[in-house]
C-alpha cells in the first residue's frame, strides 16, 4: 500500500502501526490543530468517560433499562473519528460509541434519559441505551445485529453521491464483527461501486470472550482491505490525535473521490463485554498494560506539554463538567416513565400510536431539551 504522499490518489497509509510525535507530527492534520480545538477534543473525551461512569452507578442501583457497554479505554476512537467529519457527513455509531453522538451535538441528559427508558428520551421511552439517532445532527441510529450498519451506511453514501452531495458516511466494527457476513457484503457494495465509506475496526483484541487469536489467523485484521482492494491504515487506537489524524485523512480522501478506506485502531476494552461481564477470561497483566495507555492521562500529558492546559485549569474544567453532568442526571432520574398506552404504540408501520408524545410527534429526538 502506498501513502498519501504517493503517486495514486487511492491510497492512504502502510498497513503498519507507526509511532507519532507527541501532539501531532509536523504537517499533520492534528498539528494544524487550534488551541481551543484541542481543548474541545479534551472535553469530549471527559464527557464520554463521565456520562459512562455515572450511567455505571446508575445500572447498579437498578435504574438503567437493559444492558451497558461501556467504552473504557476506548474513548479516544470515537471522539477521534467524529471530529473529523463535517456537519454534512453521516456517521452510524455502535453500542461502545457514545462518543460519537456527543461529538455530534447530542446532550449527556439525552443519553441519561435514553438508558433510563423515561418518557423525556431521545425515544420517548421505547427503546435503550444508545439505540437512537438524529437525522438533522445526520446520526443513523445503531442496529443491534453486529455489521448490519456497514450495507446501511454504503448505501447512505452511495446515494449522497448520487444526489451530488459532499459527504462522507462513517461508521464502526469490531474484532469480532469482522467475520459476520454484512461486514464483508456491505464492504464489497462499498468498494465495487466505489463510495465514499470510511470503515472504523476498532480491535480490542477480544469479540466478547473471544480473542482475535481464536478468531483469525492473522495479526492485523486491516489485510481485509486488501482483500476487497481498498486502502487502510493500523492506526493507535489510545492515541486521540493519532486517530484523529489518520480519520481526516481517511474521510479527505473518501471525499475527494478516493472510494472507501479501513482504518484499524488498536485499542483494548478496560471491561467485561458489558456491566453484568467481569471479564475473567481476560489475563489480568493485560489490564495493568494497557492501564499505562488510557487514552484520557495520555492526552492530558500532551496538553500539559503544550501549555494548553495546566494541572490547575484541568480541575477546574473537570468540575464544572462535573457539575453539568450531576445535573443531567438527576433530570433523567426525576422524569417520569412513558405511559403504557404511548410505549406499546408505533409497533406496526400502520400505527401511528397513541397521541401525546413528549415531542409530539411520536417520540422525536430532542425530547426534553430546556
Amino acid at each position: 500500500m502506498e501513502t498519501m504522499e504517493g503517486a495514486s490518489k487511492r491510497a492512504l497509509a502502510s498497513g503498519s502501526l507507526r509511532p507519532r510525535a507527541v501532539g501531532g507530527e509536523p504537517g499533520s492534520e492534528a498539528a494544524k490543530l487550534s488551541r481551543e480545538r484541542k481543548l474541545e477534543i479534551w472535553e469530549h473525551l471527559q464527557h464520554n468517560r463521565m456520562v459512562e461512569e455515572r450511567l455505571t452507578l446508575l445500572y447498579r442501583t437498578g435504574k438503567v433499562v437493559g444492558g451497558l457497554y461501556r467504552s473504557l479505554g476506548q474513548e479516544a476512537i470515537s471522539v477521534g473519528t467524529a471530529y473529523a467529519l463535517e456537519p454534512q457527513d453521516w456517521v452510524g455509531p455502535l453500542i461502545r460509541n457514545l462518543g460519537v453522538m456527543l461529538v455530534r451535538g447530542v446532550r449527556p441528559r439525552e443519553a441519561f434519559t435514553q438508558y433510563l427508558a423515561r418518557a423525556t428520551s431521545p425515544t420517548g421511552g421505547r427503546d435503550g441505551n444508545t439505540h437512537f439517532g438524529d437525522l438533522e445532527r445526520r446520526l443513523v441510529a445503531p442496529v443491534s445485529h453486529l455489521g448490519a450498519v456497514i450495507p446501511v451506511m454504503a448505501g447512505i453514501a452511495l446515494a449522497a453521491r448520487m444526489k451530488g452531495e459532499d459527504s462522507v458516511a462513517m461508521t464502526y466494527i469490531g474484532d469480532g464483527g469482522t467475520s459476520t457476513g454484512d461486514f464483508h457484503e456491505g464492504l464489497n457494495m462499498a468498494a465495487v461501486f466505489d463510495v465514499p465509506l470510511v470503515l472504523i475496526l476498532e480491535n480490542n483484541g477480544y469479540a466478547y470472550s473471544t480473542p482475535v487469536h481464536r478468531q483469525a489467523r492473522v495479526e492485523d485484521l486491516i489485510v481485509k482491505a486488501d482483500s476487497y482492494g481498498i486502502p487502510g491504515e493500523i492506526v493507535d487506537g489510545n492515541d486521540v490525535l493519532a486517530v484523529y489524524d489518520a480519520a481526516k485523512r481517511a474521510v479527505d480522501l473518501a471525499r475527494g473521490g478516493g472510494g472507501p478506506v479501513m482504518l484499524e485502531m488498536k485499542t483494548f476494552r478496560m471491561k467485561g463485554h458489558a456491566e453484568h461481564d467481569d471479564a475473567k477470561y481476560v489475563p489480568p497483566e493485560l489490564f495493568e498494560q494497557w492501564q499505562a495507555k488510557d487514552p484520557l492521562l495520555r492526552y492530558d500529558r500532551v496538553l500539559e506539554a503544550e501549555g494548553i492546559l495546566t494541572a490547575e485549569e484541568r480541575e477546574t474544567r473537570v468540575a464544572r463538567l462535573k457539575k453539568q453532568i450531576d445535573a443531567d442526571a438527576d433530570f433523567a432520574v426525576e422524569s417520569p416513565m412513558p405511559d403504557p398506552d404511548f410505549a406499546a404504540g408505533r409497533v406496526y408501520a400502520d400505527d401511528g400510536g397513541p397521541k401525546g408524545s413528549p415531542t409530539g410527534d411520536g417520540g422525536g429526538n430532542h425530547a426534553g431539551e430546556e
